[in-house]
Formats: structure tokens, C-alpha cells, sequence
């Protein structure tokens, strides 16, 4: 899972400069075996009721898309 995780790094990169855009930020914590990426929304982002659509219309859509092992991604 490492090659996964760097890519899964590597499109965090490009989606963070919207999240900081708007207060927020973005942290890989890690990506297991079945393909769940895991990461931790933080400033804003945290807080804002809108975070669980940023995730999973936003963070999980790109990844999924740019990285077919990607399966799903959730907060912690």
C-alpha cells in the first residue's frame, strides 16, 4: 500500500490549496488494505456542516477518480 499512499499524498496536495481557501486543511492518516483512504479535516473544515459533502463529493470523488484502488475515504 505504500506506492498507493504516496499518490494518495500527491492528489491531497492539490485538493488542500481550496480547502485553505476557505480556513481548512487536510490530513492524510492513512490508507489500509481494502482500499479506505482515512483522513482528519482540520481548521474549518473541522467544524463547518458542510464537511461530510466536501468529503465525499470533493476528497473522495478526485481520489477515486485519479486512483482506482481507492475505494472510499472517511474522517476521523
Amino acid at each position: 500500500m505504500t506506492g498507493i499512499k504516496e499518490k494518495v499524498q500527491q492528489e491531497i496536495e492539490k485538493i488542500r490549496p481550496m480547502l485553505q481557501a476557505d480556513g481548512g486543511d487536510i490530513e492524510l492518516v492513512d490508507v489500509g488494505d481494502d482500499g479506505t483512504v482515512k483522513v482528519q479535516l482540520v481548521g474549518a473544515c473541522a467544524g463547518c456542516a458542510m464537511s461530510q459533502y466536501t468529503l465525499k463529493l470533493g476528497v473522495e470523488r478526485v481520489l477515486k477518480k485519479e486512483i482506482p484502488e481507492v475505494t472510499q475515504v472517511e474522517s476521523v
